[in-house]
């Protein structure tokens, strides 16, 4: 694993200049919720000698210390930027940055009907097999899984093959949008089983606030380039929204390798 010791020029000395490089984490750093390699490691650490680097994922922190970091090495040192769940949980060069709530948000009179009708929904839900942990509340979100995030790897494969061919994660979101009307809420699918629900505005896009604040503090870069690596980034993907938005360099890939192959070929590595 890429050394937390590293000497890294400060962020406004990396060569090239005014840029960040950010990057989804599943299927883009990692296999789904599986352990970063050490080549990927090997190649960010690079990476991060000429640019800012960070993630931005949907999950909670803990999963990306997991999947990213180990127990010796936290995920912050390996990143200037970890934007855990769009954002809303952030740290810049491992110090935290203002957080945000989801349940302060909705209130919790709203947040109980959701949480209802995501569990009758999911009780009549005809699919080959069901697991635990249907609902996952998170600090800037929640997430809905029919199958259950406690599937094995080969369950959750299986899965998003019968969801490609039945549309079980978009019917379940459709029938969101129709019981809550008058939530102002996103819809995001990503990964194998499931789908985040958040306000809208509160996307991947959020984690673009924190790097727009950085012009502001001493020393301070400002990022007028944003490039970002994803592979959900076809509409109703979590990685759709910062994929097409005008403030980035979209760079859509179609795995860890696929990743790899584009930084080495885009930045020299």
């Amino acid at each position: 694993m890429a050394a937390a010791t590293t000497i890294l020029p400060p962020l406004h000395e990396r060569p090239i200049k005014n840029t960040v490089v950010l990057f989804d984490v599943d299927e883009t750093l990692t296999p789904a919720r599986r352990a970063v390699s050490p080549e990927m490691l090997q190649l960010l650490s690079a990476l991060r000698q000429k640019v800012a680097i960070g993630y931005v994922g949907g999950s909670d922190f803990s999963k990306q210390q997991e999947q990213l970091g180990s127990s010796s090495i936290p995920v912050t040192s390996l990143f200037d930027f970890c934007f855990a769940e769009n954002g809303l949980t952030a740290y810049r060069l491992g110090v935290p940055l203002a957080a945000h709530s989801f349940i302060k948000w909705i209130g919790e009179e709203e947040y109980k009907k959701l949480v209802r009708f995501v569990l009758h929904y999911v009780a009549d839900l005809e699919i080959p097999v069901k697991r635990g942990t249907f609902l996952e509340f998170r600090n800037g979100m929640v997430n809905i899984s029919p199958i259950g995030r406690n599937a094995s790897i080969q369950e959750r494969k299986d899965f998003n093959k019968f969801d490609l061919e039945h549309g079980i994660r978009p019917k379940f979101i459709e029938a969101l949008r129709k019981e809550f009307p008058h939530l102002s809420l996103t819809y995001s699918i990503g990964g194998e089983i499931s789908f985040d629900v958040f306000p809208t505005g509160w996307d991947k896009t959020y984690c673009l606030n924190h790097l727009a604040n950085e012009k502001n503090l001493p020393n301070g870069v400002d990022y007028t380039t944003i490039h970002f690596f994803g592979d959900k980034t076809m509409k109703g993907g979590n990685d759709y929204e910062i994929y097409s938005d005008p403030r980035t360099i979209g760079h859509s890939v179609k795995g860890p390798a696929d990743t790899m192959a584009q930084l080495r070929e885009t930045f020299g590595l």
